[in-house]
This record gives structure tokens, C-alpha cells and sequence, in this order.
């Protein structure tokens, strides 16, 4: 609700400016040529989001999904110490990981929805430290294959729209780390 306000309000903002500057036409050129590369922008992140959720959904049907959950899980169990028994939330978070791995932000964010639905039942009313880690986790994801961001890049007219890959690497496992860190730590301050 807040960022609908904030985002009205700036295009608000933006329009009387610039019709009170008198450029009424050069903001309504602007809004039609943005529209329109809205619209573009959105069949191609549409098309790339529907491969990705068929590789997944491929993932699943053949049980690599299961097996990447199995490898994932010494690593989850670590982090969500608290549901290492619970094989359902488990799942859900592997999954949420294995969707932000695939750079899926958008398909992502269902399956992190469930987890922390699953993990809420145990602490109703409050974010317990599983929960604050898994928000962590799925906002500073690791991301192997940034394909929202590659589509963005082939939308704008990039040739090579995944030659950032060692950057998005490298960014990502140090927002990662940091976030986990900075997790771990504050979950160890407010016990006190």
C-alpha cells in the first residue's frame, strides 16, 4: 500500500512539473513511449519467466528437484535449525532456493510465501529467527543464472545479455553472506 502511494505520488509530481514548466507535450510523448516499452518489457520478461517455470517445472517431474532439495538440505538445515525435522517446510524453502538460484525472483516469491506461511505456525504473530533468516535468504539470493535481469538487458537490445554472470556471482555471495551474518548476529543480540 505504501509504494503504491509513494509511486502516485511521484508520477503526480512528475506531470504538474512538467506541465507547469510547459513541456505538456514532451510528458505526454514520454508516458506514450513508456508505455510502450512497458509493454515490450513485459512480453519479454513473460517469455523468459514461462521457460524458467517449465525448467522447473520439468525439475520437478523428473525428481531433480527432489535430488537439489537432498543436496541443499545439509546447508538449510544449518540455517533453519528449528524445521530441519519438518520435511514440508523443508521443501518449500529448497524450493524458494532453488528458484532464486535460477535467478526466478518472481517464481520465488510464492514458494517463500508458503515456507514462512509453514513457519509461522509455530510462532503466531511473531517473525521467529527462521523467518527473518528465510527474508534474508530470498531478498540477498544467490542467483546462478539472473535470468529476470538478462531478460531486461535483451529487452533494452543487449547482444550478450548474460555476460555480467561473474558480477551477479560475486554480488550476490557477498549480499548473502553479509545478510546470514548480520542475521545470526542480531538473533544472538535480542535474545540477550
Amino acid at each position: 500500500m505504501a509504494m503504491s502511494v509513494i509511486w502516485t505520488g511521484m508520477v503526480v509530481v512528475s506531470v504538474v512539473w512538467g506541465l507547469l514548466a510547459g513541456n505538456g507535450p514532451a510528458v505526454a510523448a514520454a508516458a506514450v513511449e513508456g508505455a510502450a516499452a512497458a509493454v515490450q518489457l513485459c512480453l519479454t520478461m513473460a517469455g523468459i519467466l514461462c521457460l524458467w517455470m517449465g525448467v522447473m517445472e520439468v525439475m520437478k517431474r523428473s525428481g531433480l528437484a527432489d535430488r537439489l532439495s537432498r543436496l541443499l538440505r545439509p546447508v538449510l538445515c544449518r540455517l533453519y535449525p528449528d524445521f530441519k525435522g519438518d520435511r514440508e517446510t523443508m521443501d518449500a524453502i529448497s524450493a524458494n532456493v532453488s528458484a532464486n538460484l535460477l535467478g526466478l525472483g518472481n517464481a520465488a516469491t510464492p514458494l517463500g510465501i508458503r515456507a514462512a506461511q509453514r513457519m509461522a505456525k509455530r510462532t503466531p504473530g511473531v517473525a521467529s529467527d527462521s523467518m527473518c533468516m528465510l527474508v534474508v535468504c530470498n531478498t540477498a539470493s544467490i542467483q546462478l543464472i539472473p535470468t529476470t535481469v538478462a531478460s531486461v538487458r535483451l529487452a533494452a537490445g543487449c547482444r550478450t545479455p548474460f555476460d555480467i554472470l561473474p558480477a551477479v556471482w560475486l554480488a550476490s555471495a557477498i549480499s548473502v553472506s553479509v545478510g546470514i551474518l548480520a542475521a545470526k548476529l542480531f538473533s544472538r543480540v535480542w535474545k540477550k
